[in-house]
């Protein structure tokens, strides 16, 4: 990820973060990908009624879907609201869709999405990640250096 790219991540005034992945996951790879929606799903993104808890990605006929992200249906969209839970399609190349499929064969390696975003031109994105789930050792691990470090902040504050 090159400067441009995070600081459109920063000024994105819709930032749609799975929290968890952090912690229960290594991330090996990232990439950026778009979301192909209908209707009134990106009216309920722009306004952050999206959610990316248990969420995962699958790879099915050549083609990367998410499973699980809960899009809330939009407050004006009437009859031709959206669905709230339902797999939507990611715009990835051929080349970045095959290395993933070859690197998910693999035993313990997934793909998670991390974070929607709007770029700027208005578009929803989604950063996702090729990971390799941590075991319990390393969790508690991340738990401590987390620990450590918001005790280290507390000092330097004191002084």
């Amino acid at each position: 990820m090159n400067k441009d790219e995070e600081k459109i991540r920063k000024k994105s005034p819709v930032q749609i973060r799975n929290k968890k992945a952090s912690f229960e996951y290594f991330f090996i790879e990232t990439y950026t990908a778009g979301i192909v929606l209908t209707g009134t799903e990106i009216k309920s993104i722009r306004l952050g009624k999206a959610s990316l808890v248990d969420t995962y990605c699958f790879i099915n006929n050549g083609e990367i879907w998410v499973k699980g992200m809960n899009i809330s249906p939009y407050f004006y969209g009437s009859y031709n609201n959206h669905e709230m839970k339902r797999d939507r399609k990611l715009l990835l190349t051929k080349k970045e869709i095959q290395k993933l499929h070859a690197a998910t064969k693999q035993t313990g390696y997934t793909i998670v999405p991390l974070l929607v975003f709007i770029d700027e031109h208005g578009r929803a994105k989604m950063d996702i990640a090729l990971c390799k789930g941590k075991k319990e050792f390393d969790k508690r691990q991340t738990l401590k250096e987390k620990e450590d470090k918001r005790e280290m902040d507390r000092a330097m504050k004191h002084y």
